[in-house]
């Protein structure tokens, strides 16, 4: 029997759900270090990632909506946080080969054929990062987990779309707990007053974009060698030049042309740190997976955004109703039990390859 049409599947479907592969787990595990040393390797890689992720998000809420700043370019801070990451990956690669050995950084040279096979993939990832951005310019820290938390959600359903492939019933159950948990975070920030209905439509449009950049990721990666770093740079690259006109047509470069702090070291300084964590946080993201596994890091996502939520009500200084913690918890453990339901499933399907009835797994991207 040809299994390859299933394997294509099971792997789209992995980077779509986030699922972690069992065999290559087995293999990651096969030299195991002593206990005590992988303990402390995994939990400094968590808080790494932990940190940096935290921090990149109460960075861009200040560059995006601090009243001391006051800066309305929600596009000139994601664009130069691109052209950051550009920078630092043709820099490393540059220091990788000047010095050998002592960074580990593939060469990176530009080559316009690569750049046009990532072009679909870029388009969808500055629909990304743009409403990432815009979903956090217009709600609070609080709220921006609930916000963006549909893209569980959008993986079922591109599965179905693209692949044909139904989930299973306890999958589905954890989504309606997610979208429940939604709705319900919606109802009670306008109950507060302070529910932003355009940064809420931002929320669910980046949910969309981080399901579909998964797809498009796994589609592209062959166009680089398979190579993350050298995704990254294009990716970036390609965003900086597509960015362009739209500061022009939306006019940030006028509005920036009379921001009071254009010469402060300070505001770029802060931007450029912004940009250095946008540039980190796929490092040590990798790192996770590396050291733990796909579910463990999506676990670990999920108690981050815990974490953060918490942090973000205590910083400042907000009163939240029970319906409201319900609401998070409910985004919270539905995201949670999706990813064990999923992992699970995963694994059962490792033991019993062969496809089911009505599986449609032949079905492109």
């Amino acid at each position: 029997m040809n299994r390859a049409p299933l394997k294509r599947s099971r792997i789209l479907h992995m980077a779509l759900t986030g699922a972690s592969d069992p065999s290559s787990e087995a293999e990651a595990g096969s030299g195991e270090k002593p206990f005590l040393l992988r303990a402390v390797q995994i939990a400094l890689v968590v808080s790494l990632y932990w940190v940096t992720s935290i921090s990149m998000v109460f960075l861009n809420k200040y560059l995006l909506d601090s009243p001391s700043l006051r800066l309305d370019t929600p596009i000139f801070v994601t664009f130069y946080q691109c052209l950051v990451t550009a920078v630092l990956c043709k820099g490393l690669s540059a220091l990788a080969t000047c010095c050998p050995g002592a960074v580990d950084f593939p060469t990176l040279h530009l080559d316009l054929r690569v750049a046009r096979s990532v072009l679909p993939l870029s388009v969808v990832f500055i629909g990304m990062i743009t409403f990432n951005n815009l979903c956090l310019k217009y709600v609070g820290v609080a709220f921006y987990n609930v916000g963006r938390s549909l893209t569980t959600v959008f993986n079922v359903l591109l599965s179905y779309v693209l692949l044909k492939q139904t989930t299973s019933l306890y999958a589905l159950l954890t989504c309606g707990v997610i979208i429940g948990g939604f709705w319900l975070g919606v109802d009670q920030e306008g109950a507060e007053g302070t529910l932003s209905p355009v940064g809420t439509l931002f929320g669910v449009l980046a949910s969309l974009c981080v399901s579909l950049n998964a797809i498009y990721t796994k589609k592209v990666l062959p166009a680089v060698d398979g190579s993350i770093w050298r995704l990254t740079f294009y990716n970036n690259l390609n965003a900086c030049f597509l960015f362009l006109p739209l500061l022009l047509l939306l006019g940030e470069l006028r509005t920036l042309g009379d921001f009071a702090q254009l010469g402060s070291a300070h505001f770029w300084g802060m931007m450029t740190l912004g940009g250095l964590f946008g540039f980190a946080i796929g490092y040590v993201t990798g790192l996770q997976i590396k050291f733990t596994s796909p579910l463990t890091h999506n676990v670990s996502g999920t108690a981050k955004a815990c974490a953060q939520t918490v942090l973000a009500v205590l910083y400042y200084e907000e009163a939240k109703s029970f319906l409201w913690w319900t609401s998070n918890l409910m985004v919270l453990g539905g995201s949670s039990a999706y990813t064990w339901v999923r992992g699970w499933e995963m694994k059962k399907e490792q033991e019993d390859p062969s496809p089911k009835e009505g599986d449609k797994s032949a079905v492109g991207v």
